[in-house]
């Protein structure tokens, strides 16, 4: 970074990089949008003509899984294909001649797609219940839990673009990530119905926590559980973050 060149606050920065971000997708949001509603409206269609022989308590399940899934499906892939293709284009090197951060850039990226796949959860949700006929008892919660869930799962599409050698690994890479979150742990199953070794390795999936948080601030009731939730989103959050960081080629540093 040239030293002549003064850095603008932080805020400021990230004003600027988000508005640019945002701008790379004017042409696409709308079939971002409808896919990324589509996908979990017919799994849930689908889960719910078994679900319901089953109870109350699995469709629940059901919905707010697939609400988890309406943030994974969009954003890991299209995270990945956003950081792999800056990698290729130069265009971090680019970003590495202005003064910025690179802690900012990614902040940016990543709640540039965050925001472009709210319309596609909201859908998710409200399509959903009307689907299972369950009554939605949303509480002030879902304003921490949803920007929470998705910065989780959003770093690990992130991480991967910046860590595949070829974009051609990217895309096949974060579908089997987001299988495999989606099957392990009670995300789209109740645990009751799950092996226990799934249970177990489901401790270990930042998707596991989005979901029973979902379901609590959808569904209510908010317990203690909340607190773990939350506190396990963020540190997945955080850390997946920090290895993006890490992992990123910024060749001004």
């Amino acid at each position: 970074m040239l030293p002549n060149r003064k850095a603008a606050p932080l805020p400021v920065q990230l004003m600027d990089l988000f508005l640019m971000e945002l701008t790379n997708w004017r042409w696409s949001w709308r079939p971002m949008i409808l896919t990324g509603t589509l996908a979990p409206l017919l799994s849930t269609a689908a889960l719910g003509v078994f679900g319901r022989a089953a109870g109350v308590r699995a469709l629940t399940f059901i919905l707010t899984g697939n609400a988890v899934i309406s943030l994974m499906f969009g954003n890991l892939d299209r995270l990945q294909s956003r950081f792999s293709f800056m990698r290729r284009t130069g265009t971090l090197d680019y970003y590495a001649t202005l003064p910025v951060h690179k802690t900012t850039l990614i902040v940016a990226v990543v709640a540039s797609l965050v925001l472009l796949s709210l319309p596609a959860l909201l859908a998710t949700v409200l399509a959903g219940s009307l689907l299972l006929g369950l009554p939605l008892r949303p509480n002030v919660s879902v304003f921490t839990v949803v920007p929470l869930a998705a910065l989780s799962l959003a770093g690990i599409g992130a991480l991967i673009g910046v860590s595949v050698q070829r974009p051609e690994e990217g895309g096949p890479l974060s579908l089997l990530v987001t299988m495999t979150l989606s099957a392990l742990g009670p995300v789209i199953v109740p645990p009751e119905r799950l092996p226990a070794v799934m249970l177990t390795l489901g401790w270990l999936s930042p998707a596991t926590y989005a979901a029973s948080a979902m379901r609590q601030a959808l569904l209510g009731p908010v317990t203690s559980r909340m607190i773990l939730d939350l506190t396990a989103l963020a540190a997945f959050a955080a850390g997946t973050l920090w290895l993006v960081g890490r992992r990123m080629d910024w060749r001004q540093e």
